[in-house]
């Protein structure tokens, strides 16, 4: 019998986009479509943007064919991988994956893309190739156990996702089954990304998906051009990546109903910038805030209930949850993400700005207290619900629980409301109609005969002459 890497390895080779489930396929073209709303605003909003340009020009990985999504230069494919990556989760904004706590796109779309480009895709490959790295970086993250592996320090969108990577990559390659298997051979000794950066609100969190995409492109590259990499990534015994990265972990959930239950349908997306385990929260204190015309000014105290996981990434400590220095700070204080919703009804990326440096928002962000819910532990992995109770000054309280919070697939936004997310992404930088024509073809990415120039549809087209890209039809 094959072992796990091999038995994954030979789904990846295999994957026929006629075989793939009609939903499975429309799904991912959505996915696709949030992914480069989110790298496109990040292109011209995210903070990294000087130092990462300036750096990959330095290293001489300017000059390729390759493309960075709003980006006129052209970039060595690794580079491009890279650089999609880090726009892709600096907004943190990405899709996740509950089960998995991990964000499958950042990592995976990227690689797929860079491939792409390598190989002439059609939008038919393109799609097959992301399936196959979602259902390989997703069900690595649960074999693991992703609580475990954060208490260990890992980021498992990184970890996991350069495994991912190099199956997107390797699909689009056409690898063979043994051909892939080294591929994820040689990529389990890339598989890093290190929670640090919590501590001082780094940018190591998007650095991790550029890398984890850029290292599994290298690694099917090699593996395609014949370099042999070890055999039992995941499954081996001596420094295996599940046995090396968890203490107990499945090996068995890798291939459990591989080609029957595509973990691609239970990937969600976010409606707020921000770490996904305060979403429930967010929407209960929207909702509770509506309904009963609450006034941030009229706040007492607000405590929000999490499960454990989501607790110690936004939670804890608390002291440093009530006092964000920076949006990264922010993104992982439920404190502070609370304090806007209640105050504006909302928490969009622009959020960030207006209220990181504000008075009053910063005096409610340390009203808020977060703790672990019994209620939340419960119907956790399945959910990553919240609690939000709002106490007024002068009397009064209310309450809310949020089992499934916007955007998980019992929840998912429509295919408008997809649409208004990715306008509102793109709109300060593209014209409407050239709006309409990125987001006309990738959802309907399956009928591009070549995407080679589908980035190109993402540069602006203004006084500065940029040539909007033509993409077969």
């Amino acid at each position: 019998m094959s072992g796990e890497t091999m038995t994954l390895a030979r789904f990846v080779a295999e994957l026929d986009f006629n075989r793939l489930p009609s939903e499975v396929v429309e799904r991912t073209r959505l996915l696709v479509m949030d992914h480069v709303g989110i790298a496109l605003r990040a292109r011209h909003a995210a903070d990294l943007n000087p130092s990462v340009s300036a750096a990959l020009t330095a290293l001489g990985f300017t000059g390729g064919q390759s493309s960075v999504v709003g980006d006129v230069v052209g970039y060595a494919p690794p580079a491009a991988a890279f650089y999609n990556g880090n726009l892709a989760h600096s907004l943190d904004f990405d899709d996740t994956h509950a089960r998995g706590s991990i964000h499958p796109s950042a990592p995976i779309v990227p690689a797929a893309l860079a491939a792409g480009e390598m190989t002439g895709a059609s939008g038919c490959d393109l799609i097959t190739a992301i399936v196959a790295g979602y259902e390989t970086q997703i069900r690595i993250s649960m074999a693991l156990g992703p609580t475990a592996h954060y208490l260990q320090g890992f980021h498992p969108t990184a970890t996991c996702g350069a495994f991912g990577a190099a199956a997107a990559a390797g699909r689009l390659f056409g690898l063979s089954a043994e051909e892939q298997s080294r591929a994820f051979g040689l990529v389990g000794s890339q598989a890093a990304g290190s929670m640090q950066f919590l501590a001082d609100g780094a940018w190591n969190k998007p650095f991790h998906t550029g890398y984890a995409a850029m290292n599994g492109l290298i690694a099917a590259t090699m593996a395609r051009e014949g370099f042999f990499g070890t055999a039992q990534a995941l499954e081996g015994q001596k420094g295996g990546f599940l046995k090396a990265y968890a203490p107990d972990p499945d090996p068995t959930a890798v291939v459990a109903r591989l080609g029957e239950r595509y973990e691609t349908m239970e990937i969600a997306v976010k409606p707020y910038p921000s770490c996904r385990y305060g979403h429930a929260a967010i929407d209960a204190l929207i909702a509770l805030r509506a309904a009963n015309d609450i006034d941030f000014r009229d706040v007492d105290t607000v405590e929000v209930g999490l499960p454990r996981t989501g607790w110690n990434l936004i939670g804890d400590p608390e002291t440093t949850k009530q006092n964000p220095k920076n949006y990264v700070d922010g993104q992982f204080s439920m404190s502070f993400v609370a304090a806007v919703a209640l105050r504006e009804g909302r928490m969009g990326w622009d959020d960030y700005a207006n209220h990181l440096g504000d008075d009053e928002t910063l005096a409610l962000c340390r009203r808020v207290r977060a703790n672990v819910d019994d209620r939340c532990e419960a119907v956790f992995p399945d959910n990553m619900s919240g609690v939000a109770r709002v106490a007024l000054v002068g009397g009064g309280s209310f309450e809310e629980m949020v089992v499934t919070p916007k955007g998980e697939p019992a929840n998912f936004l429509s295919t408008d409301e997809m649409l208004g997310k990715f306008n509102t992404l793109v709109a300060p930088y593209l014209a409407e109609s050239q709006r309409t024509l990125l987001s006309d073809t990738l959802l309907t990415l399956n009928g591009k005969t070549d995407t080679k120039g589908l980035l190109g549809l993402t540069r602006p087209l203004s006084g500065d002459g940029f040539k909007v890209a033509q993409v077969a039809g």
